[in-house]
């Protein structure tokens, strides 16, 4: 089993989408923002972007998730952070930070099935087991470190996080909220999950 680089890197999960919103199992399926989502994005990269005006240089380059409402997410962050700071940073995709494929159960309402997938005694037909999205989604953030000079920001999806949880010996099933921006880093042995703000 691939083990994360014990590096720093900042993680955000995707704006809101109708689904979402629905509480909906979106998986691979390609579900855009909706204008709540393009508002959260815009924000998070307001958020981003005061950081880098404070003078603290937290990410230097984006590798998000194909998807499009992982990758149009990392659109408004680059943009916003661009017409803040002038900088215009790198943004590179990623087929293995896709979201997990939940199979039959796309579109379907979030139920009972979702632990034991996660414990590995059930995957949807036509879905991914949980320790195979691991394993990608830990060789992605550990391939994004060497795609730029300094932390990555990864822009991904909510099972895909979780999945990266577990990989960093962390609680598993806790949601990520949709586009608030997290700094994890590597302290004394264990991983650290930091919310991001503006102070």
């Amino acid at each position: 089993m691939t083990q994360l680089l014990l590096r720093p890197y900042l993680f955000l999960r995707h704006g809101e989408t109708d689904w979402n919103a629905q509480h909906l199992s979106q998986g691979r399926t390609d579900i855009p923002l909706n204008a709540k989502g393009v508002t959260q994005a815009e924000a998070a990269g307001e958020l981003l972007a005061s950081l880098f005006e404070q003078g603290k240089s937290p990410f230097t380059h984006i590798v998000a998730s194909p998807l499009k409402r992982a990758w149009v997410t990392a659109e408004h962050v680059r943009d916003v952070v661009h017409k803040k700071t002038g900088l215009l940073l790198p943004l590179i995709a990623d087929e293995a930070l896709q979201e997990v494929s939940f199979g039959v159960q796309e579109g379907q309402p979030m139920g009972d099935w979702y632990l034991p997938w996660i414990d590995g005694k059930f995957v949807p037909q036509g879905g991914e087991a949980f320790l195979e999205l691991r394993q990608r989604a830990v060789q992605a953030v550990n391939r994004a470190h060497d795609q730029g000079e300094g932390n990555p920001l990864i822009v991904a999806h909510g099972a895909l996080f979780r999945a990266l949880r577990q990989a960093m010996g962390l609680e598993v099933n806790v949601r990520l909220a949709n586009a608030v921006p997290v700094h994890i880093s590597h302290q004394d042995g264990v991983w650290e999950i930091e919310k991001m703000s503006h102070t």
